[in-house]
């Protein structure tokens, strides 16, 4: 979906035990750059490949891919983007988020207990083979280097200015993004909408919430006219207000 000139919101479906997943991954361009923001699950590549063919573009192209945090569904595909791009792009993270991205430290929501909490989770008719294959991607999630370092409130020159904003409590290090030109809150998981309602981040997948509803007032600060939420998708209606109501209810 084109938002603006320069940025479009991808969308990014597929079965997943049984039920249908779909997640928003961001695209900005300019005259110089291609960029990526976030690259969904493990096996996903195909699917973001498809979604940028049909917005006249190709992964070839990708200049750089900023990562916003650690989670599967953020890091999965992005070792085979690296690999198809024409030259190697340059990849963003946050300083904290780093060393969970390139393998050196365990990610924080997969420890032993939760990988063995997610499979007890999994319905019995799905087969061992999947099962197995589930058990070996938790435990052995993917891994890149990350190049350069997001810091609060710096502003990268791509799609005509993109504001990194530190959003701590969804993870440790979680960044969202701001286009300045369309005035887009690139929000990835420190908010969510539901049924066509923004909502805040969810208790259920927040490293810490305390963290997460600061991170919602620091928002407040910004003139947002649409916000791109990684699950949930686009939400346009006043969100200046809501994001107020959420960060101080």
């Amino acid at each position: 979906m084109l938002i603006d000139q320069g940025i479009h919101m991808l969308k990014i479906s597929a079965a997943m035990m049984g039920r249908i997943v779909t997640i928003h991954p961001t695209f900005l361009w300019d005259q110089q750059d291609m960029v990526l923001i976030d690259t969904g699950y493990p096996g996903q590549f195909p699917l973001i490949q498809d979604q940028l063919s049909d917005c006249g573009f190709s992964v070839q192209d990708i200049t750089r891919i900023i990562i916003t945090h650690q989670d599967l569904d953020h890091i999965g595909s992005l070792p085979a983007v690296i690999q198809h791009c024409k030259q190697e792009p340059e990849v963003f993270a946050s300083e904290i988020e780093k060393p969970y991205i390139e393998g050196d430290t365990r990610l924080v929501k997969l420890s032993p207990e939760a990988i063995a909490q997610a499979l007890a989770s999994l319905p019995e008719t799905v087969p061992p083979e999947w099962r197995n294959a589930f058990k070996h991607t938790l435990e052995n999630p993917p891994t890149a280097r990350v190049d350069s370092i997001l810091r609060d409130g710096e502003v990268l020159p791509y799609g005509g200015g993109i504001m990194a904003i530190h959003t701590p409590g969804h993870t440790p290090g979680h960044t969202s993004l701001y286009h300045i030109p369309s005035k887009t809150l690139i929000a990835a998981d420190a908010l969510n909408v539901r049924e066509g309602q923004l909502a805040g981040p969810d208790p259920a997948t927040t490293y810490d919430m305390a963290s997460a509803q600061l991170s919602l007032q620091k928002l407040t600060h910004y003139d947002i006219h649409n916000v791109i939420c990684y699950h949930g998708g686009l939400f346009t209606d006043n969100p200046n207000q809501h994001i107020r109501e959420l960060a101080y209810d």
